[in-house]
């Protein structure tokens, strides 16, 4: 796949999901009376007019990456005022609208989840069901095994395993890989496995003391899954879409907690955090692996923009929605200077969040 086309995708889902979370700001200000002035895919300057349905411009900008709602009395300072106007709404309806944002991204990603579920993700299984195709993996590696000496690692795909006389493994299956390896102790097999995309052969000689819980066997120190595409019925897939979101909220939030807690002593950990040069190579590996891989991705992905967007940074949704519960609790509203500033800040510290991730991942791929 040329880097083009994966540019191109990773471009395609960025925006799908921008868009996403800008309907939802769109559909919660629908619903609680705030007039939209305009729903635009892009940004500005504007490319054409699509059509106008009652007080609201649909647009097409020449920016095409994501989306935009204008509501009717956003900007204060333009001292908009009258029915339908955001400025003069209730600060329940004001924060309603912002977590609508959000909640679209959630529900994005569990649509995702789900109809990835339904069509077919890899998945471990204990067995092969007739005409099922399947991949044996490796899990892991004991360090200094004879797997680990001829360069074997985790998620490497095993090929095949031949003896000095052409017998193979006739089914790759983790039983039966045993079973062979055992069989063969003090003798050389030729292992043929892919490593990302490069197939490699290297030759081991299984030996017995590997794997301290069965020493008396003869092994070359791997755990290996076998792991196939499994389609899951439509009611189990949404089922289980159920808990894949969660827990990928529960994985991302844990991530974003784990980066807050290692900047307050001073050191930032950034060794999961992915950017844009990162989600560049992430988008190339998955979408080779599948359609159903993909969408779990993008669904993953939306996640992660629903939890960015809460946190309390001025500039995000989260931050004016703290600057909503300030101005609840004081009962007038904040000095707009102040908005200004803080927003000003808060855009700064997303600019150097981007810049430093964008660092770390060139520094990951390139240097």
């Amino acid at each position: 796949m040329t880097v083009f086309v994966v540019i191109v995708i990773l471009i395609a889902i960025l925006a799908f999901l921008i868009l996403a979370h800008e309907f939802g700001h769109f559909v919660a200000a629908r619903l609680l009376g705030i007039r939209v002035d305009e729903f635009g895919i892009g940004f500005p300057p504007r490319a054409f007019l699509l059509g106008k349905i009652g007080d609201t411009e649909y647009t097409v900008n020449w920016i095409f990456f994501g989306g935009f709602v204008r509501l009717y009395g956003e900007e204060e300072d333009k001292g908009i005022h009258g029915t339908g106007s955001l400025l003069d709404s209730p600060r329940w309806k004001q924060a309603v609208i912002l977590l609508a944002g959000v909640a679209m991204n959630v529900v994005v990603a569990y649509a995702l989840f789900a109809f990835a579920l339904g069509i077919g993700v890899p998945a471990i299984v204990d067995q092969l069901q007739p005409d099922q195709a399947a991949q044996l993996l490796v899990s892991d590696v004991i360090p200094g095994s004879p797997a680990d000496q001829a360069g074997i690692a985790a998620d490497d795909q095993i090929l095949s395993v031949e003896d000095a006389q052409g017998d193979t493994v006739p089914v790759l299956t983790p039983a039966a890989l045993v079973a062979f390896v055992s069989d063969h102790g003090g003798q050389p097999l030729t292992i043929t496995f892919m490593a990302g995309q490069t197939t490699i052969t290297k030759t081991v000689i299984p030996a017995n003391s590997v794997d301290p819980q069965n020493a008396g066997r003869p092994a070359i120190g791997i755990g290996v899954v076998l792991v196939a595409t499994v389609a899951l019925a439509p009611l189990q897939a949404m089922q289980q879409a159920f808990w894949t979101t969660e827990g990928a909220f529960v994985l991302v939030g844990q991530g974003v907690g784990e980066i807050f807690s290692t900047a307050a002593h001073g050191s930032p950990d950034l060794s999961n955090v992915v950017g844009p040069v990162g989600l560049y190579w992430v988008v190339g590996s998955t979408v080779q692996s599948g359609f159903g891989n993909l969408l779990e991705l993008v669904a993953f992905i939306s996640v992660n923009l629903a939890i960015v967007n809460m946190i309390p940074i001025p500039a995000l949704d989260g931050g004016r929605f703290v600057v909503l519960l300030i101005e609840a609790l004081l009962r007038k509203r904040a000095p707009r200077l102040a908005i200004q500033l803080l927003d000003t800040i808060g855009v700064a510290l997303i600019i150097l969040l981007a810049v430093t991730v964008t660092y770390h991942d060139l520094a990951i791929h390139f240097m």
